[in-house]
């Protein structure tokens, strides 16, 4: 059905633009694409050079299966009404409104760029970073090649269970060797194969059931090439909260990951040079720092757990307390969206004011034309990438929903012709996706010879330089 606008026809493409490139943003496109009776021309953008957002900057690089799924989004970007404009921010070279001037809808799908905080005292001191921080330097984020981790202490604290927790931990009990295998960024091999950490502790505050890693992930560190793996007898045990919560539920996945994590408590060491402890029950009240700032110890309290009227199991201290020297501690207790200029934000959540994908008005509460959002900016940090299509294709029924009704935004300037010439203008220098293409050969060619996936360009001058930009 075309709507009594005209828009959506061949004459008078839906104009859309896309604002991040990561694994949402393409699956928008190629939900809104195969749109029927409605012709769609989508810009995607994306504030770096290179598409796929987390597939390339989170991603662990000894998980490269996981990194396989850039294939599909390849032939996304293969459609003749795409386009690709890396290397544009916005908010810099384009504004919200120059965007509302040239399509009659925006989605934002900017993610979950930040990390959320402790909250407790000495979480700044020299040595006490996100872990969002370290996963984008491991993997040759532009933002973050440059950041120093001191990997000459000898323990560490991982606090988090989730898997980018388990991420942090694998990666820091690698072997040179594991890591020669991967795409990890230059700059963090030569770093990591100078590491002198010998003890990594992954810590949750509640108990093994309510851990939130995957099963793969977890057993995957019983496998580490020269890293111990274990955790305190009792630790592992299920507290009595925990096991009735279990009985009622049935929740295999879950026992299957108790059964494991049970496993490690009884594994006898066989001489490996590093060691990764399991903590539970057990949260940081304090980050310790010696005379000069930097971290020293953590303190931790010790946990109970009980069950909620919703049946719910929550963690509440106790007071016994323990001191674990440590010289670096990484937090990994959640992602937190960061506001776009010019788009309404719940600050409280971390997220953009939406209902299922259609933006807000904060005054209002209702939708504002020609705006919406999916992913993690519209919904939080949970799930795995392809939890994002089925999110992305709900967005996108709300806009074709209101294209058919006649909820478009009258564009001034709704051309693609218009657009690329008001993004020469400000970025001469934006990425295409055969700019991309390019690139990615490049990466891939420099890999070969090392027997690596690829060789990542860390800098956006040398992505720039190496395609002739």
């Amino acid at each position: 059905m075309t709507p009594a606008t005209g828009i959506g026809t061949a004459e008078h493409p839906l104009r859309v633009a896309i604002i991040g490139a990561g694994p949402t943003g393409f699956y928008a496109a190629d939900h809104l694409l195969r749109a029927r009776n409605v012709v769609v021309e989508v810009d995607l953008y994306d504030r770096l050079p290179t598409p796929f957002g987390l597939v390339r900057g989170g991603v662990a690089p000894d998980h490269q299966k996981i990194k396989a799924v850039t294939a599909s989004f390849d032939k996304v970007a293969a459609h003749p009404r795409l386009r690709f404009f890396g290397n544009v921010e916005i908010g810099r070279e384009l504004s919200v409104e120059d965007l509302r001037r040239h399509y009659h809808q925006v989605v934002y799908c900017t993610g979950a760029q930040t990390d959320r905080r402790m909250g407790i005292p000495g979480e700044d001191l020299v040595g006490s970073h996100p872990a969002t921080e370290f996963v984008a330097w491991y993997n040759g984020h532009p933002d973050y090649r440059d950041k120093p981790f001191d990997l000459s202490v000898e323990r560490v604290a991982v606090i988090g269970v989730g898997n980018v927790a388990v991420d942090v931990a694998r990666i820091l009990c690698r072997t040179a060797d594991e890591l020669l295998q991967t795409d990890i960024a230059d700059h963090a091999l030569e770093a990591l194969r100078k590491s002198r950490i010998r003890e990594v502790y992954l810590i949750g505050r509640r108990g093994p059931a309510q851990a939130a890693f995957t099963n793969p992930e977890i057993k995957e560190l019983g496998e580490l090439a020269d890293a111990e793996i274990t955790v305190p007898g009792d630790e592992a045990e299920l507290d009595p909260v925990s096991r009735e919560s279990l009985e009622k539920t049935h929740d295999r996945a879950t026992m299957k990951k108790v059964d494991i994590i049970k496993s490690y408590a009884g594994r006898p060491a066989t001489g490996k040079s590093r060691r990764l402890v399991l903590r539970f029950l057990m949260s940081p009240v304090e980050i310790l720092g010696d005379p000069t700032g930097h971290v020293s110890a953590i303190k931790l309290v010790r946990n109970v757990l009980y069950a909620t009227p919703s049946g719910a199991v929550q963690a509440k201290a106790t007071d016994q307390m323990e001191i674990l020297p440590v010289g670096l501690v990484f937090r990994s207790v959640g992602y937190r969206g960061v506001p776009v200029p010019g788009v309404p934000f719940h600050d409280a959540w971390g997220v953009i004011l939406n209902d299922t994908g259609r933006v807000l008005d904060p005054e209002t509460k209702q939708p504002i034309t020609g705006e919406y959002t999916a992913g993690w900016i519209k919904r939080g940090p949970s799930g795995v990438i392809g939890t994002n299509k089925p999110d992305a294709a709900e967005t996108v029924q709300c806009m074709l929903e209101d294209v058919a009704e006649g909820r478009v935004r009258p564009a001034p300037a709704p051309s693609r012709e218009a657009v690329e010439r008001l993004v020469t203008e400000r970025q001469p220098r934006f990425f295409s996706y055969a700019d991309w293409l390019r690139l990615n050969e490049i990466e891939v060619s420099k890999g070969g010879p090392a027997g690596r996936p690829r060789i990542k360009l860390t800098s956006v001058e040398d992505m720039l330089g190496a395609v002739g930009r």
